[in-house]
């Protein structure tokens, strides 16, 4: 399965979370913030296959953490989670760097279904 960063600073949704996606096979690698995400991503030699994301966080929040990362690893897929309405439409302006915005609170079936349509691969063409 995926190997994923989760950036998380409510600890009781990132274990929420961490577990929600261990269920399903997935190896996940916590931080409670996003500069803490980003080092991780910087320092780890073979990668990561999606970066999910909260918005609102201190040191370094889920948009900033975005931007960052599109520059260094513009093919690493992006999800971001947030509860706030206002935090939503600043990342509507990242559509070309985030593919969705999970609102919270959400289900453990909506966060599991939210990384599996992300990490599915494109559908292939259709041969006319």
């Amino acid at each position: 399965m995926a190997k994923i960063l989760l950036a998380e600073d409510d600890d009781s949704v990132r274990a929420f979370v961490k577990r929600a996606l261990e269920l399903d096979g997935h190896s996940v690698t916590a931080a409670e913030d996003g500069a803490l995400a980003l080092e991780i991503l910087e320092d780890t030699s073979d990668g990561f296959d999606l970066l999910l994301s909260d918005i609102k966080m201190p040191v370094m929040d889920g948009i900033a953490l975005a931007l960052n990362v599109a520059k260094t690893f513009p093919d690493l897929p992006i999800l971001l989670m947030t509860g706030y309405a206002d935090q939503r439409e600043r990342a509507h302006g990242l559509d070309q760097l985030v593919r969705d915005i999970v609102p919270k609170p959400f289900t453990l079936a909506e966060i599991r279904a939210a990384v599996t349509r992300v990490l599915a691969p494109f559908p292939a063409e259709i041969a006319c």
